[in-house]
């Protein structure tokens, strides 16, 4: 018995002890690692891992290694360095680790946000690149679709005015309209059932892989019941059923004379994939309808939550800072008034409101830790070498929160996004990425960034935003997730007196 136990435990060390490093190799530091369980109980067990990988750095710099049970991955928490791997060397850098929670998420590593390097991340990057060029900045399309989707949303909230309200729900049925808009050409009323789905399966989808389940550092417990796998599971087969219908219903009016929209490029790229005589199998393969519900489903994943969480970061702050909000309001106040609503041409005009946006999306990264790259080859960073196969996570909270770059870093300064006079946008650092770079830069940063431009000068030039009458402040700690989500707070609306007025003049002259 003992002899049989032994043979066990040398058996399982022999395959999971680190193996040696090439010879006269030089590879960054690392934290302690014990055989099976590798570096965990060496980490934190409290506080954001953002926060505390950030930490680490003081003992072992800007650059080091620790292994999540067998597997190597290498925390990268300074600009040069994030550089190179982004940049620089991206092609080695651009793939993805292989997680259990995001392997169900992305059917197995389908669609674009979730899948390794190869021929499928490149197609179908590819099409979604071209489906945002049918947006691009000469098309008014897609400015007219988000301006209606929060001209409706501005009409709901004036029903409210005088009350505390939870921004959340509001913002995200918004934005997902829009989302609907690019990828399928139509948008759903605030009471369709659909909506609610969409809402129901993206929280699930998000608790679920909030909850750091064990599963992904110790792949093998999957054969064991687990009630988080199972519901994540459940609520992406609430979103595939949802998805597979709308695929079904739009390829019956399909038509190759008008392409507008994300699921009009994908279904067009598949039937040149059945009809190409050439290699009738390679394309076919990416392009099923498996892999085109998968990359939609990373567009409502990429651009729902990202957006209207920033939303509500943007006025949780202001909450926090009103001399700001009243700068901001001035500002519209000034330039654009009450006679009209703010279009994308406003950009170059309101300054302070552009500087907020850049230091929300700084001080609250929408993704403080990047989604892990992998090393598709053997490579380095920093004159460090780096093994094919190795997990890299750019620490983008320690980029945003370098003192050696940013000024008082833990402090909400829009004005560092402008120059002494306030009349000019600067980059005050290179050590700036809210949306990443290289191969795997954010698809939707145009988007986003109309977006959150439209949104918040729309609502400004509406309502004041105050304090609800409880005087609870939203927490500005955060929840770290795949997103980084703020906690649910209410918020004040007023409609604003000025505003009330110029719409009441506007109709006595009608």
């Amino acid at each position: 018995m003992w002899e049989l136990l032994t043979l066990l435990m040398l058996t399982l060390a022999y395959f999971f002890w680190p193996k040696g490093k090439p010879t006269g190799a030089k590879y960054p530091n690392s934290l302690p690692a014990l055989p099976l369980v590798g570096s965990l109980p060496f980490l934190p067990r409290h506080g954001h891992p953002h926060v505390n990988f950030f930490k680490l750095q003081r003992k072992y710099g800007p650059i080091y290694s620790l292994r999540m049970g067998s597997k190597t991955t290498v925390i990268v928490g300074e600009h040069q360095l994030a550089r190179e791997v982004l940049i620089k060397k991206g092609k080695d850098f651009a793939g993805r680790p292989e997680v259990v929670t995001l392997g169900i998420l992305s059917d197995n590593q389908k669609g674009i946000a979730f899948a390794d390097h190869g021929a499928l991340w490149q197609l179908h990057r590819k099409l979604v690149q071209a489906a945002f060029a049918l947006f691009k900045d000469g098309s008014q399309r897609l400015e007219k679709m988000i301006c209606q989707e929060i001209s409706l949303l501005s009409d709901f909230l004036a029903t409210k005015n005088g009350q505390s309200v939870d921004l959340s729900l509001p913002v995200f049925l918004a934005v997902t309209n829009i989302i609907c808009f690019i990828c399928f050409n139509f948008a759903y009323k605030y009471e369709d059932p659909e909506l609610k789905i969409i809402q129901n399966y993206n929280n699930g989808i998000l608790d679920m892989l909030g909850k750091n389940t064990i599963v992904d550092i110790f792949p093998g417990l999957k054969v064991f019941p687990n009630k988080t796998l199972e519901k994540l599971r459940n609520c992406v087969k609430m979103r595939n059923e949802l998805l597979s219908e709308i695929l079904g219903k739009y390829k019956e009016n399909f038509s190759s004379d008008s392409i507008t929209t994300l699921l009009d490029i994908l279904i067009q790229a598949q039937m040149n994939s059945e009809n190409n005589d050439v290699d009738p199998d390679q394309d076919l393969k990416l392009l099923s309808d498996e892999h085109i519900l998968i990359t939609i489903g990373d567009i409502f994943g990429a651009g729902v939550e990202t957006t209207s969480s920033v939303v509500q970061w943007i006025v949780a702050f202001l909450l926090h800072y009103p001399q700001l909000k009243k700068k901001i309001q001035d500002e519209i106040d000034q330039h654009i008034g009450f006679s009209r609503t703010p279009t994308l041409r406003d950009r170059s005009h309101l300054l302070l409101l552009e500087a907020t946006i850049r230091e929300a999306l700084r001080i609250r990264p929408v993704a403080p830790m990047l989604i892990p790259h992998k090393a598709v080859v053997d490579s380095s960073i920093g004159g460090y070498a780096i093994d094919k196969g190795t997990n890299i996570i750019i620490n983008l909270w320690a980029l945003h929160h370098n003192e050696e770059e940013w000024d008082q870093p833990d402090k909400f300064m829009p004005e560092r996004f402008l120059d002494p006079t306030g009349s000019h946008l600067i980059s005050p650092s290179l050590s700036y990425f809210p949306f990443g770079a290289g191969p795997r830069t954010c698809v939707g940063e145009m988007l986003a960034r109309k977006e959150l431009f439209l949104f918040m000068a729309w609502l400004l030039q509406r309502f004041d935003f105050e304090v609800p009458d409880d005087g609870h402040m939203p927490s500005l700690e955060g929840v770290p997730n795949v997103v980084f989500l703020i906690e649910h707070f209410k918020v004040k609306i007023k409609v604003r007196e000025a505003w009330r007025e110029a719409q009441a003049e506007g109709s006595t002259y009608n």
